[in-house]
């Protein structure tokens, strides 16, 4: 819904509104939470919030996000992102350190005992940067590079969206039947493989023979990956920690997308100023960057897809890491 509504308020209204949109969103979503969800009951502030782990990790993710994409201006070695990369390092580390020796961390450091809840936040960040980043990226291709370059946004992020809703619907099914290890291997693979299709679109190439053969495998495998990937990571936490390994699969789901689209659309770009200084036309130095970065994306979901195969297990034989008695409702409200 995304793609769809961003290219079409951007071809209606303006670019801007893909921002602007998101204010009645914000403010209809927690009024019908408040009206909708149960009350539980909690601790509150009374016990102390760790604002300043937040303050520490909040600007070290800006910040490592922010040089990643002034790579273009300054290199990868200059002064300018090594200094700033070292202190987006050196806030995450300080972060890590107060969670160590907090009395009630935002992310207690004992959840990532578990293989399947580590393994399951690294899967999702490494698959993420992939999948999320070709979508900007396949939009700017139907724009630029492909055959009929008079696409609108509208039409271009449409042919762009993923084919995920029908297997969204099966893989529910599928994992009741095989298992959501046996399903999310198979997923990955199909994104992998959609990925690496897209890697070899040609300047000029045509939707239904270049672009439409690599979503249907991107979009299916990603229905079916998802999925799987949540139960287990879910499976393998306490009931006590449940709540924070549902939070932090969702938070590695936005830290993959910003590093993902940060890293390959500068890569992507950095490659087609390199094919322009060679000689190259416009249309074939942006497809030689979008190829380079689609391979990369390719590469990061196969790695995805080994850590799977050889860290995760099935949920009836994950053994969750043992918890310290705490009341659920407190540990929830961290």
């Amino acid at each position: 819904m995304g793609l769809l509504a961003g290219g079409t308020l951007t071809q209606t209204i303006s670019w801007h509104w893909i921002f602007f949109v998101n204010v009645p969103i914000g403010i209809v979503a927690p009024v019908s939470a408040g009206r909708v969800l149960a009350s539980e009951p909690g601790v509150g502030l009374g016990k102390g919030t760790d604002v300043v782990s937040a303050l520490l990790v909040t600007p070290a993710l800006m910040l490592s996000v922010y040089t990643i994409v002034e790579t273009t201006n300054y290199g990868w070695t200059s002064p300018h992102t090594l200094s700033l990369g070292a202190a987006a390092l050196a806030l995450l580390l300080a972060f890590v350190a107060c969670q160590a020796k907090a009395p009630h961390p935002i992310l207690p450091l004992r959840v990532f005992r578990s293989r399947n809840v580590s393994g399951a936040m690294g899967i999702q960040a490494l698959m993420v940067a992939g999948v999320f980043s070709f979508q900007f990226l396949c939009v700017l291709y139907c724009r630029r590079c492909s055959a009929s370059t008079r696409y609108t946004p509208a039409s271009a992020s449409s042919r762009s969206r993923s084919r995920s809703a029908c297997s969204l619907g099966l893989s529910p099914k599928l994992i009741a039947r095989f298992g959501p290890r046996a399903v999310l291997l198979p997923g990955l693979s199909l994104i992998t493989a959609g990925l690496a299709a897209l890697g070899r679109i040609p300047a000029g190439g045509s939707y239904v023979v270049d672009v439409l053969p690599a979503l249907l495998p991107l979009g299916i495998g990603f229905g079916l990956a998802m999925p799987s990937l949540a139960t287990l990571a879910m499976s393998a936490a306490t009931p006590q920690d449940s709540g924070i390994a549902s939070g932090m699969f969702n938070t590695m789901q936005q830290i993959g997308s910003a590093f993902g689209l940060a890293v390959l659309s500068t890569l992507a770009t950095s490659h087609a100023d390199v094919l322009l200084g060679d000689g190259a036309s416009t249309a074939s130095a942006l497809t030689g960057g979008y190829q380079l970065a689609f391979r990369i994306g390719s590469g990061l979901v196969a790695v995805a897809l080994l850590v799977a195969a050889t860290l995760l297990s099935s949920p009836a034989t994950a053994q969750p890491p043992a918890a310290k008695e705490e009341p659920v409702a407190e540990n929830a409200t961290h």
